[in-house]
């Protein structure tokens, strides 16, 4: 059995490759660099590396001045796969999206295993950070290593640790978020701790990868069910007459037992839309029966857009108006607050919606200069104020800081508030 060094074997160069230089590769990168660790990037796509060693930044929780400082401390990024040669750890963060049949793709991480393995050596520690379904660390990523040789748990180290990088978020990040880490051996999951200790402030170890792999489904299904009940209740508290953000105002005065979850356009961004279906694929693969939770929640959660539209032409016909030819501007076309991820955003579908039904669609992000969707631009209004004003309704999607609410739903002759932040008035209607 080997023994684990924090800097590997003497013939390794750098302490860590992070394969994969997005918004979860870079985010450790920088942890790492910053605990004195020699830090390599890979990746496949040339201008994401040509960027980073430029010391230009392309996510939004890493300045290209934090990036710029990366470099100056010896940081580089590479899309020759020959780095990982030299590493002692490689940790894969590589996207994972849904495939057309519901599972997830894992392209990206066959081709990242395949260029590892070509490079394997004994005493490397590898970690799989990539959202997938329980059993893909064991079954799909161990065997390409053993066909090399070397064996996982003996002579490298083999573990999967669920990446929880919530872009945007000012309070928790790669540092402060506990880590969880499973191995494939007990001795794997010791390597993929001491290794994470180094770089983060706790480490939580699972039983193997296969737990640590469901952990993170557990985390998002969780929130996408309960997303999903909400939204329901958003509907017929609507036809109810009950203003669901009050209710929830009070449910969440209790110390205990509650948590406040809010309804809204639709659900987006790179965990909520996508990996509870990556569990649902999985349960019926092999067990042959549905996931009904997530099933449902999916059915609930991917019709909201099209509801959302429903009320706003609803919105509009109080006023004698026909949605089609109507100027609806959009605010907020990201899928989270302050930042300018558009990743799986509700905005794409509701503008969708609305343009088949014959509105004339604008949009306006603080964040976002151009936006397309189904393959074609959307206009950005360039005064605010003046498109408020023109705008037959105003949808506020997404409730950037940037954004005086009130004032804005004061000025428009329609106001739709799909987050629940706007005080209600003569021309303001809530979700």
């Amino acid at each position: 059995m080997i023994g684990w060094q924090h800097t590997g074997s003497t013939d390794m160069s750098v302490d860590l490759v992070v394969v994969g230089l997005g918004y979860v590769g870079l985010p450790l990168v920088y942890e790492a660099v910053h605990a004195g660790m020699s830090v390599r990037g890979y990746d496949v796509h040339q201008g994401v590396v040509d960027g980073l060693n430029g010391g230009v930044s392309h996510i939004d929780d890493l300045s290209d001045e934090s990036v710029a400082g990366l470099v100056e401390r010896g940081f580089s990024a590479t899309s020759d796969p020959s780095v990982l040669a030299g590493a002692s750890t490689i940790v894969i963060c590589v996207p994972t999206p849904l495939g057309e049949d519901g599972g997830p793709d894992l392209s990206a991480v066959r081709a990242a295993v395949g260029d590892i393995a070509r490079h394997l050596k004994a005493g490397q520690l590898v970690v799989l950070e990539s959202t997938t379904y329980p059993g893909t660390t064991e079954d799909v990523v161990q065997p390409v290593f053993e066909a090399r040789g070397l064996r996982a748990g003996r002579d490298f180290h083999l573990a999967f640790s669920p990446e929880r990088i919530d872009p945007g978020n000012e309070t928790f990040g790669a540092k402060n978020t506990p880590k969880v880490v499973g191995g494939v051996t007990p001795e794997s999951t010791e390597a993929a701790a001491a290794f994470y200790g180094r770089v983060v402030d706790t480490v939580v170890r699972t039983k193997g990868s296969r737990e640590a792999e469901m952990a993170k489904l557990l985390e998002n299904t969780y929130r996408h069910i309960n997303i999903a009940l909400v939204n329901e209740m958003a509907r017929f508290c609507h036809e109810l007459n009950i203003d669901l953000w009050d209710v929830i105002d009070a449910a969440k005065t209790k110390p205990f037992g509650f948590q406040a979850f809010y309804p809204g356009p639709g659900v987006g961004g790179h965990c909520i839309p996508i990996d509870p279906n990556y569990l649902s694929y999985n349960v019926r693969a092999r067990l042959g029966y549905p996931f009904r939770f997530v099933e449902l929640a999916q059915e609930i959660n991917a019709t909201m857009p099209a509801y959302v539209v429903h009320r706003a032409q609803d919105i509009l016909n109080e006023d004698g108006k026909a949605l089609k030819g109507s100027t609806v501007l959009l605010l907020g076309v990201t899928y989270k607050p302050n930042i300018a991820d558009q990743r799986e955003s509700p905005a794409v579908p509701v503008a969708k919606h609305l343009a088949d039904k014959g509105a004339v669609v604008t949009f306006h992000d603080p964040h976002v200069q151009t936006w397309h969707t189904n393959g074609s631009s959307v206009e950005r209004v360039a005064d605010l104020e003046e498109a408020v004003a023109d705008a037959d309704l105003v949808m506020l999607l997404q409730h950037h800081r940037d954004y005086d609410v009130n004032a804005l739903g004061d000025a428009a002759k329609r106001f739709f508030d799909t987050r629940g932040v706007a005080t209600d008035s003569d021309t303001v209607s809530r979700l």
